[in-house]
């Protein structure tokens, strides 16, 4: 599973994700991304049952990166505890993803395979995204890239 090293805090407060994504909103590495139509927290499992399925069904063919990483500590109390006497032990990692940031992307497949790989690990994540292509991709009539 994914998660830091080390940290410099234990635990973090849960902050506020508001707006859109300044950096990170393009694809850069690959020909095809997913991209983030709202806001939202994605676990470390989320994002490795994501990659898992790109890959299996690429067939290892291709190259897949990912652009978010859980980095924040999400803490919880054990179950039957009585409220107070401080926060609760860290459970699991989240990335704070906001919307329009790319999180997956998909490059040395053709576009059937990379769009059909993508749609698989959307079905992995528990926000709302889109398949986007990388705008200096031109595709041709018969559906090949020039």
């Amino acid at each position: 599973m994914l998660m830091p090293k080390r940290t410099k805090y234990r635990k973090v407060q849960r902050g506020v994700m508001k707006g859109a994504a300044q950096r990170g909103n393009k694809v850069a590495y690959g020909q095809w991304g997913i991209q983030a139509l709202e806001s939202g927290w994605i676990t470390g499992n989320q994002i490795e049952a994501a990659r898992v399925a790109m890959t299996r069904y690429t067939k290892r063919g291709g190259k897949v990166w990912i652009k978010i990483f859980p980095d924040k500590p999400v803490s919880k109390k054990a179950l039957g505890v009585r409220m107070g006497s401080g926060k609760g032990a860290p459970e699991y990692w989240v990335a704070c993803v906001r919307k329009q940031k790319v999180m997956f992307e998909i490059g040395g497949v053709d576009e059937a395979v990379a769009r059909e790989a993508l749609r698989l690990a959307q079905h992995k994540l528990p926000i709302k995204t889109k398949v986007i292509a990388r705008e200096d991709v031109a595709v041709t009539e018969n559906g090949g890239e020039a």
